[in-house]
């Protein structure tokens, strides 16, 4: 059956930018710009249902599940962008943020035509990775009407896992497959249909709220520190000392010993700085404390 695209506001033309292809260089910079402005705002809108996802996701994986993104084109980029940064940041495990996007990993770099338009594919991927009902599925898409997505979301929320759909047009057709749902009404693009741009910043600035929030509240900072981070290279060996000081209070040195003694984990050593405790209390201490630093020091 005929698809009607006409209605989609992604799709619409952006009647401040119908000269653009005769402008000078500032100019067409000024038009993106001043597009780009209202990304944010429309994003503001919709935090009320972005906090209800973040509360999901939290008790999902509370619970032993996983965040799972899905996605196809440049939605699903963006969804693995935001999973595979989780692990080096909050030192998670790389399967606990999931990034699923149509045609497979090789579609990350190289269009697979046609790999959006099953439904069916979105089923069979999440069945690969062992769906269950603890997980949360956000599934991705700029119309909000992508095959891939909508099957995935279907056979998601029919498994019984949390569904959300994350889309840039009101009222889209994923939207009706999944509990929580969220719709960034950015506009006409500067280039017509060109959703790379402002419906892509929007989910980009989307996810990055769902991941951090949620590992915040999952205890993986103190204060705005990301204490939690992965130390593999030397430049994350030296945020973690540096981090270890400013809570402290410590001398380089001191920092820097207390950090192997930790076996390389930075909470622990706050702990055992703050309490002039070994690894084995810091530790227990912190399972006590779910992982909270700030509750594991005040106990």
């Amino acid at each position: 059956m005929q698809e009607n695209f006409s209605g989609l506001s992604t799709e619409k033309v952006n009647q401040n930018t119908l000269k653009i292809d005769i402008a000078s260089t500032g100019d067409i910079l000024q038009m993106i710009n001043e597009e780009d402005q209202k990304v944010a705002v429309a994003v503001q809108k919709v935090l009320p249902e972005i906090e209800a996802v973040v509360d999901e996701v939290v008790r999902s994986i509370s619970q032993g599940g996983r965040l799972i993104y899905l996605g196809a084109g440049t939605s699903g980029r963006l969804g693995v962008l935001d999973a595979v940064e989780c692990p080096p940041t909050f030192s998670v495990d790389p399967e606990l943020v999931v990034g699923l996007i149509a045609g497979g990993e090789k579609a990350f770099v190289k269009a697979v035509e046609g790999a959006e338009d099953k439904e069916e594919f979105g089923k069979t991927d999440l069945q690969e990775i062992g769906l269950t009902p603890n997980d949360t599925v956000i599934g991705i898409a700029a119309s909000g009407r992508t095959p891939y997505v909508i099957g995935g979301l279907r056979y998601a929320r029919e498994l019984g896992a949390n569904t959300v759909a994350l889309s840039c047009n009101e009222n889209a057709k994923i939207s009706k497959e999944a509990k929580h749902v969220i719709e960034v009404i950015v506009g006409p693009e500067v280039l017509t249909g060109s959703t790379r741009l402002k419906a892509g910043t929007a989910q980009k600035l989307v996810l990055n709220m769902i991941s951090t929030a949620s590992m915040i509240k999952l205890g993986k900072a103190y204060g705005n520190l990301m204490v939690d981070v992965n130390i593999s290279n030397f430049k994350l060996e030296q945020r973690a000392i540096g981090m270890i000081q400013s809570i402290t209070g410590v001398e380089y040195e001191t920092a820097v010993a207390t950090l192997k003694k930790a076996n390389n984990e930075v909470k622990p050593s706050i702990v055992m700085i703050t309490l002039n405790c070994d690894f084995e209390e810091a530790m227990s201490r912190l399972e006590d404390a779910n992982g909270y630093v700030r509750l594991a020091i005040e106990r």
